[in-house]
């Protein structure tokens, strides 16, 4: 039996390889230049702005590789890259550690658990910009309430924001007061689709709370931990605006990220190459990290799987 197109339509040749080739690509085009706008055009024409000596005013000059060496002498520099590891370190384990108690809590039956469960996702509906406003006022060494709280429990005040050693810390409890809650519903997905089967294999063994959850549900809800670890740690290396509203990079240097290390120097120094180079150093910072998280990651479901 023959099957007739209907008229006005023409069969086209798609059973030639070349033509479906044109035809896939015809339609893979528009995304194409698309990607090639946004993202390949745009770091390319950043790795040439970071080999030039590139002001707001003024001709460019053609400096090779002075920019990256400029860098590996600035202390200013490598001081932002400390920081940045260090808030970042904090921002992912202190989120995750608390989420993941915080899922085991709330996969729990227990009386008002839905109402509960909706006020401690609120913090992550606020837009940080507020959450830093609010926040600074609440930092303030003698308005804030935070030290209202201490001296309320018999404990000294402390600096908060506007001490060099206790900086970063306080920056981190704003993240784990935003972002604890997105870990906690992710990990308890994972804990929802766990299978009863082992824990009731475990219970007839005799075995303990802790011992089900460091040997069964630990290790079957790993591979959700790790995306909440990737999520957090891509979130916690772009931080910036909450770090910029409360401080700024102060007091002095002690919180300045390369974020806003890299914002100083373009948007107030006016130093577009060299805030260009400092662009390409955090790619590379970035892709490196990303590769030790996506080797974890492999790792996590081979435990798993095995």
């Amino acid at each position: 039996m023959s099957v007739e197109a209907p008229a006005g339509i023409a069969l086209g040749r798609s059973g030639n390889p070349a033509v479906r080739r044109w035809q896939y690509l015809l339609f893979a085009a528009p995304a194409l230049v698309a990607v090639f706008l946004v993202i390949v055009f745009p770091w390319a024409f950043t790795v040439f702005m970071s080999m030039h000596d590139w002001g707001v005013v003024g001709s460019r000059t053609y400096v090779g590789a002075d920019n990256f060496l400029r860098l590996l002498s600035d202390s200013r520099f490598i001081e932002s890259i400390g920081h940045t590891l260090y808030f970042t370190a904090l921002a992912i384990v202190l989120p995750v550690v608390l989420g993941v108690f915080a899922a085991v809590v709330f996969h729990r039956s227990f009386p008002m658990r839905g109402v509960l469960r909706a006020i401690f996702i609120m913090p992550m509906m606020a837009t940080p910009v507020a959450i830093a406003l609010v926040w600074t006022m609440m930092f303030h060494p003698q308005l804030g309430v935070l030290n209202y709280l201490l001296t309320s429990v018999g404990l000294p005040p402390s600096l908060w924001v506007y001490s060099p050693t206790t900086v970063i810390p306080a920056l981190v409890l704003v993240e784990v007061w935003h972002w604890t809650p997105l870990v906690m519903l992710i990990v308890l997905g994972g804990l929802a689709s766990l299978p009863t089967e082992p824990y009731e294999s475990a219970l007839i063994d005799g075995a303990s709370a802790w011992q089900m959850f460091r040997h069964i549900t630990l290790p079957l809800v790993m591979p959700f931990i790790m995306v909440a670890v990737i999520i957090r740690a891509i979130d916690a290396l772009k931080t910036f605006d909450t770090i910029f509203v409360i401080t700024q990079g102060g007091p002095g240097t002690a919180s300045e990220t390369i974020n806003i290390f890299l914002y100083l120097q373009a948007f107030a120094f006016y130093d577009i190459g060299y805030a260009s180079a400092v662009v390409v150093v955090f790619f590379v910072i970035i892709v490196v990290f990303s590769l030790i998280l996506l080797w974890a990651r492999q790792r996590t479901l081979w435990v798993v799987d095995n």
